[in-house]
């Protein structure tokens, strides 16, 4: 398979199988998020609820785009994710799997709702500080960048959670005289026809919300693996044309070159040289080529660091045109230059359809079982009242646009704990602090709060157990 020799084809299919019993574990650990007011409420009974937000977090996958799994890739240095040596890449790829498997199962049998963001992102962090402790390697472990944005995401999410559905529970106690949607699940068969189709609607956006934002994590992992093990047949989009490529790059080159370098600051300098020296190496890989396969060996994974490299240091040359008149560029100039790197960028950011129905499938099917822990835990553990439709309804209202929000800006956030601190900010409108449970929300918090830590200790462990195995 792709040219590999067999007992790399067997690594491969164990590493991409390994990925799917992630993103299924990750959909029956999940599923509460979206299934537990609709459940608890009576809204839809258990099967009906997990076979519904099945399907949704299947769609949600399917139709709403890479921009996260991209910014789960990127998370890693360019070396480590591509390796001369297939068994390197091997060893990241299973530190990654193995401990995102073991603490999402464990938190899940727990009746923990833990998030699967966290736990994919620290075994990321863990692997990429881990490599930088290798001999002979002097390149950034992580890129920071990104990963203080990945941070702040993960740790805004859930105040923003808490914050918005405490507001609008107060807003719908000002406002709305019927006490209803106010009452507790236990004193009806089923909620009022209207009441039940808004928590299905709830239910339904949180279900596909998960989808578009957790699975795209799924997305990412394969495509690491992928670009792991076989870079010459995924490190570079291979659907486009490397004439569109090298028309991109003149157009970039031209603009470099009108950059008035002569007064620019030393680091300014360099960084226009090297500029200048990608888009020379870009254009003699592919001068000459009519299609990417024709690319053998290494240079499948030099084009691929040539065209990022490109990018990120154009991105860094532009930040400093503010403060830098010299730069000379007009903001015409500059406006057709991001352009330019925005289209180059899309021949390493790429997701193939079946990569993408894969990750969709194993989410929908695990979002159909192993729901009853963690619905307990949402619906009867975080607070001391039962749960009633106002605040089922808010709670999943808030975490379906926060969700949104956070996809697309491309940034991964944590579906558990945006929807446990919604039902918890509306346990507080309901009641006021004393509402909550504070047993389980600081068993919550905690596992919040231990599970990057972890996972970064356990997935550098075994990243440098295997490579020290592998030699």
């Amino acid at each position: 398979m792709f040219g590999l020799s067999l007992d790399l084809t067997i690594l491969l299919v164990l590493c991409l199988l390994a990925a799917c019993a992630f993103e299924f574990i990750n959909g029956f650990h999940d599923t509460a998020n979206a299934v537990a007011t609709v459940i608890y409420t009576k809204s839809l009974k258990p099967t009906y609820a997990v076979v519904w937000s099945g399907m949704w977090n299947f769609l949600g996958v399917y139709v709403g785009g890479i921009a996260v799994a991209i910014g789960i890739i990127n998370l890693l240095p360019i070396a480590a994710l591509v390796d001369q040596n297939s068994y390197h890449a091997i060893a990241m790829i299973l530190a990654l799997v193995i401990t995102a498997i073991l603490w999402n199962l464990g938190t899940w049998y727990l009746g923990l709702p833990c998030s699967s963001s966290h736990t994919l992102i620290g075994s990321i962090f863990g692997v990429g500080i881990a490599y930088l402790l290798l001999p002979n390697v002097n390149e950034i472990a992580l890129n920071w960048t990104k990963v203080k944005d990945v941070g702040l995401s993960l740790l805004i999410s859930p105040v923003i959670g808490f914050g918005l559905t405490l507001g609008l529970m107060a807003l719908l106690k000002k406002y709305i005289k019927n006490d209803i949607i106010f009452e507790e699940n236990s004193k009806r068969k089923h909620p009022p026809f209207l009441i039940r189709i808004i928590l299905i609607l709830t239910c339904t956006s949180v279900s596909f919300s998960h989808g578009s934002n957790d699975g795209q994590k799924g997305v990412g992992l394969i495509m690491i693996i992928l670009i792991g093990l076989i870079p010459a047949k995924f490190a570079i989009d291979k659907t486009k044309s490397p004439e569109q490529l090298y028309e991109k790059v003149v157009l970039i080159e031209e603009s470099l070159s009108k950059v008035d370098s002569v007064n620019l600051n030393i680091e300014d300098k360099i960084i226009c040289r090297l500029l200048i020296d990608k888009t020379k190496n870009i254009k003699s890989i592919i001068t000459g080529v009519a299609n990417f396969d024709e690319i053998k060996g290494t240079q499948n994974f030099q084009l691929r660091k040539d065209i990022l490299e490109l990018s990120k240091e154009t991105n860094k040359l532009l930040s400093h045109s503010f403060d830098e008149p010299s730069i000379s560029l007009t903001k015409t100039e500059i406006s057709h230059l991001k352009k330019n790197i925005a289209s180059i960028k899309t021949f390493t950011e790429y997701s193939p359809w079946w990569v993408i129905l894969m990750i969709s499938v194993s989410l929908g099917l695990g979002t159909m079982i192993g729901w009853k822990r963690i619905v307990i835990t949402v619906g009867e553990k975080i607070g001391k009242t039962p749960l009633t439709y106002a605040q089922g309804a808010s709670a999943e209202l808030v975490a379906a646009a926060t969700i949104q929000m956070a996809s697309a800006f491309g940034l991964p956030v944590s579906t558990t704990h945006v929807l446990s601190s919604g039902v918890a900010g509306s346990m507080v409108a309901q009641k006021g602090l004393k509402n909550l449970r504070m047993k389980t929300v600081r068993n919550i918090l905690v596992a919040w709060l231990i599970t990057l830590p972890v996972t970064i200790v356990l997935s550098g462990a075994i990243f440098l157990l295997l490579r020290w195995a592998i030699g």
